[in-house]
């Protein structure tokens, strides 16, 4: 758009929208969010064993992690042993109808990794698949 001054002069009008500013908030919230996605991205640290015999994942189902420290999680939050038939059972799913998955690091001992098999039978879950990686490095699997 065009306009004459008093002196008779044409001048044109500043019309062009000044990006700098938006380029600057776009690039720092860029930084802000590779910053943060890392952290958001929390879960449980568990080095499952590895198996020859695997079978992919298919659904998602409710996933029981033991950690090497031997603490339980079910579905990312810590929950006591003795709790753990209770919170099962009242998941609003048919005992033997429920999936549940398994994932315990591989320096859990034995009787730590069958005292979570019992809690979690005594809650009448019968379908439970032990998660594992293959041999080779790859996406974690489900061991039945």
């Amino acid at each position: 758009m065009a306009f004459t001054a008093n002196n008779g002069a044409t001048r044109s009008s500043l019309s062009d929208i000044n990006i700098t500013p938006l380029v600057d908030v776009v690039l720092v919230l860029l930084v802000i969010f590779m910053l943060t996605a890392p952290v958001l991205q929390s879960g449980i640290e568990v080095n499952v064993p590895h198996t020859k015999t695997v079978k992919p994942i298919t659904q998602q189902h409710m996933i029981l992690v033991i950690n090497k420290d031997q603490e339980v999680f079910l579905q990312d939050k810590p929950v006591n042993l003795a709790d753990l038939p209770a919170l099962l059972a009242k998941s609003g799913v048919n005992p033997s109808e429920q999936i549940i998955y398994v994932e315990a690091d591989e320096r859990v001992p034995f009787g730590a990794f069958a005292t979570v098999m019992d809690a979690v039978k005594q809650a009448g879950i019968t379908h439970i698949s032990v998660v594992t990686q293959p041999l080779r490095n790859g996406p974690a699997t489900v061991q039945k």
